[in-house]
């Protein structure tokens, strides 16, 4: 089952990581707010945001989902724990990710670019320039598909949520904690993206994003051994 601090956890890691969301999706919130007269625009950018956060809460009711299946049809009662040590340690490596020490998430970016994003983005293409609230909000559900690292990893986390409606609740809340970033890219792009790249933001941002993984998978290791 999902603890009461996971949502919490998934809010912090969003937050923290918005410094790679800004590098993932800065490009289309900036060009979504930059082509609107100041008074839609942030109504357009809640509903581009709120249409990509829609995409994450589906992601991880699918994950969350498929972890409950595993859980079913393995019949083991450290499984859940095993999901969550897996978690523990993908966070670790986002962490490092984030901080520009390891890159080797990159490899399952394209591979999700391949996969999917070939597929979805010339869809996306078409609602562009986002005119309207409607194709701004069709524009974000598609854009939350984006091969990211940071996503992929929040998805592996959702597999030990214990099922598909704590999996959404999960990237749900991860997905709240991008949006300050990205409402703010949309309003200040150029400024916000000089921040987002400094190396000592990055790697303060990596660091927190390791110890949280860190005591995820302790936590998940020690309640594995208390159940033996």
């Amino acid at each position: 089952m999902l603890s009461e601090a996971g949502p919490i956890a998934a809010f912090l890691v969003g937050l923290l990581g918005g410094v790679h969301c800004v590098g993932m999706c800065g490009g289309i919130v900036a060009m979504t707010g930059a082509s609107l007269p100041e008074g839609h625009r942030t109504g357009m950018l809640l509903a581009y945001n709120g249409g990509r956060i829609l995409s994450y809460a589906l992601i991880g009711a699918l994950f969350g989902g498929l972890g409950e299946a595993t859980l079913g049809t393995l019949g083991l009662p450290r499984a859940q724990f095993m999901l969550a040590a897996v978690a523990g340690a993908f966070m670790i490596l986002l962490g490092l990710y984030l901080g520009g020490w390891w890159h080797g998430l990159q490899a399952l970016e394209r591979l999700g670019g391949r996969l999917v994003w070939t597929r979805l983005e010339p869809l996306g293409r078409r609602f562009l320039p986002p005119r309207t609230p409607a194709r701004a909000l069709l524009l974000g559900m598609i854009w939350g598909w984006l091969p990211c690292g940071l996503v992929y990893s929040v998805a592996i986390w959702s597999l030990s949520a214990g099922s598909a409606p704590e999996g959404a609740l999960l990237t749900l809340a991860f997905g709240l904690g991008t949006l300050p970033n990205l409402m703010m890219m949309g309003w200040a792009a150029s400024r916000l993206q000089r921040w987002a790249r400094r190396s000592g933001v990055r790697r303060i941002a990596g660091l927190v994003v390791i110890l949280m993984g860190g005591l995820m998978l302790w936590r998940a290791l020690s309640a594995g051994f208390l159940t033996r």
